[in-house]
């Protein structure tokens, strides 16, 4: 059988790719690994914060709110996002408080709300309540869900091992069998370089960046559904409820060689935890659990959208470094409105921006 289109990768940029392309056509989701979402996607700190990133990633992620409102029903809950500044740090602070609309509040408003807070080590804090919880599996499951409901299929356990242009299409050998589907998409998270060139589409340099991330048990017993996400300015450090516990990253981008199974590297984790540390009282005493993923990036930490200029029957759906989950609804269709010929509902000057076309010498 040749399907319409097969998809290489399933987490979020695959699975929403997959459902807005089901609507044109049958789709075949390929994932190499055991589950959906397994690798980056599966890792997230999962939030949804409209102002956190590069001008274009903020207009996808306005354009994706209403989805996040309604699929399935909605898929946020509220959360909140305080950013909080030791000594040393009014530059940044002031930086993220323009850049992500932050409202600065007194630091005793800030231990109010967060009860562990140093106020001693506290010289500016900063909120913003438009931070919303994203359920990830309920928006993993919508998608996969509608892929099916369209006669599409997903397929995990899947490894891709060979990638061969035919006659209108492609041919893509995978560990369980060959398949065939007129447009490839390429929505391999960090393995999206090495997709294309097994494709013979020239890479555009996405770079896998690793981030590790600790869970600890709710700090002095209390009940922290209700705290925002903490921040260090500048992004030096994270700490959000999760689950009853609270997660600690030291959110940091360090490149590796290959993409990978990722894991912490217990030194940068151990960073982290001093630096939350430092701005609350009780002591870090146990892990619960330790992990970490590989957010991928272009050169240019855009999104790449879009049919490849070069061969427009192999797609990008690549780069979303850490804005996958709150950009997928826009930017999935997106993809879809190129795919289709359709004029996308996006501002011009935008796709250009996240087209491929801008690693091929601007080629149309």
């Amino acid at each position: 059988m040749t399907h319409d289109f097969l998809i290489i990768g399933g987490g979020i940029a695959g699975v929403s790719a997959g459902a807005q392309l089901a609507e044109l056509g049958r789709v075949l989701l390929l994932e190499g690994e055991a589950a959906l979402a397994y690798h980056a996607s599966g890792r997230s700190a999962a939030l949804y914060e409209a102002q956190y990133g590069k001008p274009a990633t903020v207009a996808l992620n306005l354009a994706s709110r209403a989805d996040h409102d309604s699929l399935d029903g909605g898929v946020l809950s509220p959360r909140g996002l305080m950013v909080l500044a030791g000594p040393g740090a009014q530059a940044a602070f002031d930086h993220d408080v323009a850049d992500m609309h932050l409202t600065p509040i007194p630091v005793d408003e800030a231990v109010a709300r967060v009860p562990i807070l140093n106020p001693a080590a506290i010289h500016a804090a900063a909120i913003h309540t438009e931070a919303w919880d994203i359920d990830t599996d309920r928006l993993i499951q919508h998608f996969a869900r509608h892929i099916r409901a369209h006669d599409g299929q997903v397929t995990t356990g899947a490894p891709v091992t060979a990638i061969t242009r035919i006659s209108g299409g492609w041919r893509v050998r995978t560990t369980n069998g060959d398949h065939q589907a007129r447009i490839l998409v390429n929505a391999a998270g960090a393995w999206a370089d090495q997709i294309a060139a097994m494709a013979g589409i020239a890479p555009i340099g996405i770079t896998p960046l690793r981030r590790s991330v600790a869970r600890i048990p709710a700090p002095g017993g209390h009940d922290i559904s209700d705290w925002p996400m903490l921040m260090g300015a500048g992004e030096t450090w994270y700490a959000k409820p999760d689950a009853g516990q609270l997660i600690i990253s030291p959110a940091e981008e360090d490149p590796v060689s290959e993409p990978h199974d990722a894991w912490p590297d217990d030194m940068v984790l151990a960073e982290g935890i001093a630096r939350y540390q430092d701005f609350v009282t009780p002591e870090v005493t146990r892990l619960t659990a330790s992990w970490a993923g590989l957010r991928s990036f272009a050169p240019d930490r855009l999104l790449v959208l879009g049919p490849d200029p070069v061969d427009p029957a192999f797609v990008w759906v690549a780069g979303q470094g850490g804005y996958g989950f709150q950009t997928a609804p826009a930017a999935s269709r997106l993809v879809a409105d190129l795919v289709a010929g359709r004029v996308p509902e996006l501002d011009a000057d935008l796709v250009a921006a996240l087209s491929p076309a801008r690693f091929r010498g601007g080629v149309a």
